[in-house]
């Protein structure tokens, strides 16, 4: 069961970031929710890679088993997309927070109004004359 607790603690990571994006409002917490299942999936990647015994793979006659270094280099590569990501995020949170005067999705959708259906704005395009063919 030990061997298992990092696998398990990566699914509970990937479940509970999941679980923030999908049931908060709170745009800042969906991205922490986003930060979460990011983690978990580093862990995914990362977990594989390990080889019990394996050294690092520097040519030695005196070694036999090396560990592979790709996946380590491809996380490396995501944590940095990751905290771009986060970051750009945080920055349109804000922007949104400006234009808005606040974070929370059902307020921001309350404050938009109804939305006109695709069927009914090709409709009223079509009764105005734009958009239509030219004759």
């Amino acid at each position: 069961m030990i061997v298992h607790f990092s696998q398990i603690a990566t699914i509970l990571l990937m479940v509970a970031g999941l679980y923030v994006v999908i049931a908060r409002g709170n745009m800042v917490k969906k991205l922490i929710g986003l930060s979460l299942f990011q983690t978990s999936v580093y862990l995914l990647y990362i977990l594989p890679g390990k080889v019990l015994g394996g050294t690092p793979p520097i040519l030695d006659p005196a070694r036999a088993v090396y560990a592979n270094p790709l996946p380590h280099v491809l996380i490396l590569t995501a944590i940095v997309v990751g905290i771009a990501t986060l970051a750009l995020g945080l920055t349109l949170v804000v922007r949104i927070k400006e234009a808005y005067g606040t974070i929370e999705e059902d307020e921001i959708l309350a404050k938009e109004g109804p939305k006109e259906n695709l069927k009914d704005r090709v409709r009223n395009r079509s009764k105005s004359g734009r958009g239509g063919t030219a004759a």
